[in-house]
């Protein structure tokens, strides 16, 4: 049995990370660094999934380098995106559902 899902692309050996091929629904049952796990939330093709547990503070990996730090606790599987990570490098900003910036 592969150790990632085939769901999932992982871009370098150490990251934290992986990029959902899909769209991936949620409670699906994934594999993921040989654990297996069950989606708490949908993922749109794109998004990120933890790889790894993280810890708030702890650089989240992608390509190999760091996008940015975890902002709370993330566990192995949970959906990785402005709601849990901060970029160290420049604002983040998101549009509400009345189209504002966050």
């Amino acid at each position: 049995m592969a150790e990632t899902d085939n769901r999932l692309i992982v871009l370098a050996p150490g990251d934290t990370v992986a990029v959902a091929r899909c769209a991936i629904a949620e409670g699906e049952e994934l594999m993921i660094g040989g654990q297996q796990v069950a989606l708490a939330q949908a993922v749109t093709m794109g998004h990120k999934v933890a790889r790894k547990p993280m810890e708030a503070g702890d650089k989240v990996l992608k390509y190999g380098v760091s996008i940015g730090s975890a902002t709370v606790p993330i566990s192995v599987g949970e959906h990785v995106h402005l709601h849990n990570v901060k970029s160290d490098y420049t604002p983040t900003y998101a549009l509400t559902e009345e189209g504002e910036v966050a």
